[in-house]
């Protein structure tokens, strides 16, 4: 375990590689485009939406190329997803869902520790910039953005009697003080891994809050909205809202449209941290794949992937 502990410590970026082949790869289905390059700079295709000569522009096979995502080594695939599903499977284990006030005390521990990783980002990154760096700052914005979204739902929790016992608040608070010293040294060597661990963990809060929502959906339209919430959501000025979400849809004119959350009742309020989780998980799978917060469209993001490992 320590061997594996100082492998994910010292794990470099070189642990993602873009996929290459001899002719060009589609991003999203990995398979060679089958096309002739002409002397003209344009493209022979079979594709039936080209025009009407049966030609293809380069440009977008181009586009493909730039957009090829970074893939994960495999043992470092495994071993982060071994750590996160531990840790979560230990917070079910402790915290079952129930239907019940004790659930709040669930989301409360899973909010103090998923907050973490944002934190330790910003430290590394201050650290950099302190020693010459200076094009850190969308990236530095956008990570605090996050960090003040978690906030929020740990405000949220609290708010809901999430930290009542003192035995959540120092488990909670122990499991955040650990892991956030782990982000920090593997985020100082890899930021791709470092982000790939919180891809993971923002997963799987989608899913618990998504499932939370489906089971006890009734019991949450007939509780009010904290007023931590409706002063988040509604009525603070929404430019850090609107930082985080760094992948969004386009409205029918092509722009990229704003999110402005509905609050009628608890429900609602576990809707918008359910999303909010998927905005997390979104611009981390771009910040994995293509070192990029915007590297592509909503529509395209998908999960990290691993490559087999090399013997």
């Amino acid at each position: 375990m320590k061997l594996a502990l100082l492998l994910s410590f010292l794990a470099p970026a070189s642990a993602f590689t873009p996929i290459h082949s001899g002719a060009i790869v589609n991003h999203m289905t990995n398979q060679p485009v089958r096309s002739t390059i002409l002397n003209d700079m344009s493209i022979k295709n079979s594709d039936p939406r080209v025009d009407d000569d049966n030609v293809l522009m380069v440009q977008p096979v181009v586009d493909a190329i730039a957009k090829t995502p970074n893939v994960i080594d495999e043992n470092v695939y495994k071993f982060n997803k071994i750590l996160i599903d531990t840790v979560y499977n230990i917070i079910c284990f402790l915290y079952p869902v129930r239907g019940n006030k004790r659930d709040f005390a669930r989301f409360f521990v899973l909010e103090t520790v998923a907050r973490v990783p944002y934190f330790a980002y910003l430290s590394v990154m201050h650290l950099r910039e302190t020693f010459g760096e200076r094009d850190l700052g969308d990236s530095m914005r956008t990570h605090y953005a996050e960090a003040d979204n978690e906030l929020h739902h740990l405000l949220i929790m609290e708010s809901l009697g999430g930290n009542d016992n003192p035995i959540d608040r120092v488990l909670a608070q122990t499991m955040a003080f650990g892991y956030y010293w782990y982000v920090v040294v593997v985020y100082f060597f890899s930021p791709p891994v470092a982000y790939h661990l919180s891809e993971l963990i923002e997963d799987h809060a989608y899913e618990t809050y998504d499932g939370f929502l489906k089971n006890h959906g009734e019991m949450l339209k007939q509780q009010p909205v904290p007023e931590v919430a409706r002063k988040y959501y509604v009525e603070d000025n929404p430019f850090l809202f609107d930082l985080f979400c760094t992948v969004k849809n386009k409205d029918e004119d092509g722009n990229f449209s704003a999110r402005r959350p509905r609050l009628d009742s608890l429900y609602d309020v576990f809707v918008n941290i359910r999303d909010d989780e998927k905005e997390h998980w979104k611009t981390l799978c771009n910040l994995v794949q293509y070192n990029d917060m915007q590297g592509v469209e909503n529509k395209d993001v998908v999960s990290t992937t691993p490559v087999p490992a090399s013997n």
